[in-house]
């Protein structure tokens, strides 16, 4: 492949690079071999290491935060974890107990009562702790507040069994994927996240698997309930993707208020309200305090009392960008404090009082040295990690954190930290390597390296918007081999397919139509594009012949169909294997052969599970949760995990 060296001009400014004096175990010897179904992985980066959080006060996203007024309770939801500080802290202090562990180091999952998977919420009231034990689907209580590290619950809600039809019927007795809860310890609320309902209990539980006295769905609005807010009077529920119809305040995102609890099922919401600040951004989540009613969401609102409909603004809004939720972002509020849990902040932010001005800073920071410090940038946890590597270095970009991770050497140990970290002026949704050139894309952004960048080169290439006559709109693929260099654009619904790596000028040799095309691999006689949206249930990946690709191209095969993917986000032709990440079934699949797969047989193996029949996500070292794009040099594959886990494993052929 050629490579062009005219492109915009670079400025200095726009694009940051850091050396960060890294030192680690690199490899010296390759193995040979292949992979077998269930094998653990041997190394991870963007994390501790396995079944190792980093000590009680290394959070991983935490999810909600909950006080009686005496003791602050934190949901620890990467790490699997409660933490309890049983005095309300007034610094950096370490907690007293944790909840789903037996200590502070570990943080695997599990299913008994003193384990958890995933768990986003806790609540507490009237002595009795709540916890969303999310991905077990399930709710955990405990009927006295817990004394010590790893105590079981004493109560548990779990769904009802059956089909997705049968659990919407029984809607009071359907635990299906849980975010939200509170309770004062006489009621009850909790969102059923997969079923799209809330559920209500008039009086606390006292059995396992008590059903719910009412449900609610917004008389059909409600999307994907996440998180609850209350006081017992009034009730919010925050939604990722309500279904109000004609809402022009954003993309379905927001909060349904209820003035008053609700007493019959399905009672209808009094109304809707987006973030005041940004209706496209998080829904909100907050507490009750002196009448007032305060949400973080993007930025910090305060209400001096109830709103009474969505135009009602709040009296006060307060922080900057650092202040802002995110997926499963709380609050608490005791003692005068306010506590707010940041969940991409990854940690608790706290005023020492409610803010009375819009310039109001949080007082001190719990889970980080300050208030300015994020540890998820210190300890180097990338998310949706998508790897490259040419078998000698690795780099790894990432659209959420808008950076590059350059290793110039492999690692080979866990929490290895890269060498290089770039921050780029555009979210790279893909990458690809091809002999010493690096592409990244994203968005409607083109970065090029003519020669891998080692030492913190900056690229030789940026494309912004456009190259020749074709405009960027929504790009998430890229490919190149050694005839063609391949874009995709999943909003254009198009695949550009230029000679070489294109010019700023140049417009492609031929374009092909598809299916909400998203990454992107070829290996020269194989082009494979994952459509990760597509029409086929579940999503697809379409196996082109790259020998004779032109714009009337048809697919050799297009894999997938109901229960074959869930949601599938990346996957690669290497060496005549195909790998894909089959990201909402939480594995990884392997042909050892390609044409096994264009001929519509089953993986050989399988990374993640034992079985097909095993889709449930795990951070064990056997287990995968949402594993997404994978690398592989022949020895190695890399597999990074996407959105709600931020692992980068390594597998070895054995």
């Amino acid at each position: 492949m050629q490579s062009s060296q005219q492109g915009q001009t670079i400025q200095p400014a726009e694009i940051t690079v850091k050396s960060t004096a890294a030192a680690y175990k690199t490899v010296s010897t390759k193995p040979a071999g292949w992979f077998a179904t269930g094998q653990d992985a041997d190394i991870m980066l963007s994390g501790i290491d396995f079944n190792n959080a980093g000590g009680s006060l290394l959070f991983n996203h935490p999810g909600t935060a909950a006080s009686d007024g005496v003791r602050l309770l934190l949901a620890d939801r990467n790490n699997n974890r409660i933490l309890i500080w049983n005095k309300l802290p007034t610094g950096n202090m370490p907690p007293d107990l944790v909840l789903g562990q037996k200590d502070f180091i570990t943080n695997n999952p599990g299913t008994g009562l003193d384990q958890m998977n995933w768990p986003v919420s806790v609540s507490v009231g009237g002595g009795k702790v709540v916890v969303t034990d999310t991905y077990n689907n399930r709710i955990l209580i405990w009927n006295s507040f817990p004394t010590k590290n790893g105590q079981a619950a004493d109560l548990i809600i779990n769904s009802a069994q059956g089909d997705l039809q049968q659990l919407q019927a029984e809607k009071k007795r359907s635990i299906q994927w849980p975010w939200g809860a509170w309770t004062d310890g006489k009621k009850l609320a909790v969102t059923s996240t997969q079923n799209g309902i809330v559920l209500l209990w008039n009086s606390f539980p006292t059995q396992n698997d008590q059903p719910a006295d009412i449900y609610l769905n917004g008389k059909g609005d409600i999307g994907t309930p996440r998180t609850i807010t209350s006081d017992g009077t009034h009730l919010i529920v925050g939604d990722h993707n309500s279904k109000i119809a004609g809402q022009s305040q954003g993309t379905g995102i927001g909060n349904f208020f209820w003035k008053n609890w609700p007493t019959s099922d399905d009672a209808p919401y009094d109304f809707f309200m987006a973030d005041p600040s940004d209706p496209r951004g998080v829904w909100m989540q907050g507490d009750f305090s002196d009448g007032k009613l305060i949400m973080i969401g993007a930025g910090l609102h305060i209400w001096n009392s109830f709103p009474q409909n969505e135009n009602d603004k709040p009296d006060l809004n307060v922080g900057d960008r650092s202040l802002v939720g995110g997926d499963g972002s709380g609050m608490a509020i005791a003692g005068g404090r306010l506590y707010v849990s940041l969940d991409n902040g990854n940690k608790i932010a706290v005023f020492n009082s409610v803010p009375a001005k819009i310039d109001d800073k949080p007082d001190f920071a719990i889970g980080s040295p300050d208030i300015n410090t994020n540890t998820l940038d210190t300890n180097f946890i990338m998310s949706n990690a998508v790897p490259a590597t040419d078998g000698k270095s690795l780099f790894v970009s990432s659209d959420f954190d808008r950076r590059l991770y350059v290793w110039k050497n492999l690692p080979d140990e866990s929490n290895a930290h890269p060498d290089f970290v770039y921050s780029l002026t555009d979210a790279p949704w893909d990458n690809a390597l091809f002999g010493n050139v690096l592409a990244l894309a994203g968005k409607r952004s083109v970065f090029i390296w003519s020669n891998l960048p080692l030492n913190g080169e900056l690229p030789d290439v940026i494309f912004t918007n456009k190259i020749g006559n074709v405009q960027f709109q929504d790009l998430q693929g890229v490919a190149m081999d050694s005839k063609y260099f391949y874009l995709s654009d999943n909003q254009a619904g198009k695949i550009y397919v230029w000679e070489g790596v294109p010019s700023a000028d140049s417009n492609p040799k031929f374009t092909i139509d598809a299916d909400s095309p998203g990454r992107l691999s070829s290996d020269g006689k194989y082009l494979v594009v994952t459509q990760t949206l597509s029409k086929t249930p579940g999503g697809s990946i379409s196996i082109y012949a790259a020998d004779g690709l032109s714009s009337s191209a048809e697919p050799l095969a297009v894999l997938g169909g109901a229960g074959k993917f869930n949601l599938p986000q990346g996957a690669l032709i290497s060496q005549g294997h195909l790998f894909a990440g089959d990201t909402g079934f939480n594995r990884v699949l392997i042909w050892k052969n390609i044409e096994d797969a264009i001929a519509g047989k089953n993986a050989d193996v399988i990374l993640g599970a034992e079985a097909l029949t095993d889709t449930t996500p795990e951070i064990g070292r056997n287990k995968l949760f949402w594993p997404a794009i994978p690398a592989f040099d022949g020895s190695y594959l890399w597999v990074g995990e996407f959105k709600f886990s931020e692992r980068l494993l390594r597998f070895s052929v054995r």
